[in-house]
């Protein structure tokens, strides 16, 4: 997508935000990220399912880095545009990956396309190669905290 490029924050509004939640196991922190996106709006249940089957097919390879987990299914008819969750959990979780558990962090992402959403993609990727600013992501407190931690990651725009 050449003309508007969907920016993260354009993709995380605050009702897509849960923090401090305790989930028992890898299953029910993927759930939890799932209806994150659905209360964006963009996504309908059925994505959930999805996100589901694809970790129950191809294990913990979600979690990309120490604490934090993108969970994800491939393009479907269920997203309606690019959306992203955020979801911390207290007490971490383990999710099955050797070196990367437990997971404190899960970034739920859906996409109706293979190209739309990497623009926010890279900004969540400079968010995340930030040690310092995604420790304050995987602490916030309030979702107007994540938000804001978001803001900075949009590069070179300027607030309107």
């Amino acid at each position: 997508m050449t003309e508007q490029a969907t920016s993260l924050r354009d993709a995380l509004s605050a009702a897509a935000i849960a923090l401090n939640e305790t989930s028992g196991d890898r299953e029910q922190a993927v759930r939890r990220s799932g209806e994150l996106l659905t209360a964006g709006g963009r996504v309908d249940a059925a994505y959930t399912r999805e996100m589901l089957a694809a970790v129950e097919e191809f294990g913990p390879y979600i979690v990309l880095a120490p604490g934090v987990a993108l969970a994800h299914a491939r393009p479907s008819p269920a997203v309606h545009g690019v959306a992203f969750s955020v979801l911390t959990l207290d007490p971490p979780v383990a999710f099955g990956h050797p070196e990367n558990d437990p997971v404190r962090l899960v970034i739920g992402m859906a996409a109706p396309d293979d190209e739309s959403h990497m623009e926010a993609l890279r900004q969540l990727a400079e968010l995340l190669g930030d040690d310092a600013r995604r420790e304050r992501l995987m602490t916030a407190t309030t979702a107007q905290e994540v938000l804001a931690l978001i803001e900075p990651a949009q590069g070179k725009e300027t607030n309107a």
